[in-house]
């Protein structure tokens, strides 16, 4: 394998784990604000007096 070969090999596995790395950010942020999405909505159902009272007739 000649030398232009090789860097141009190299050059493409670099390009290739950059991608993938940038690529893998991204999701790894997509998944922060869906994560904290779902704990706001989930702080907005809510309900304080929700199973206060039970109901129970014999």
């Amino acid at each position: 394998m000649d030398i232009a070969a090789l860097s141009t090999s190299l050059s493409s596995a670099s390009l290739s784990q950059a991608v993938s790395i940038r690529v893998l950010s991204m999701a790894k942020g997509q998944a922060e604000q869906q994560g904290q999405s779902l704990v706001q909505m989930m702080n907005a159902s809510l309900d304080p007096n929700l199973g206060k009272n039970l109901d129970i007739r014999v």
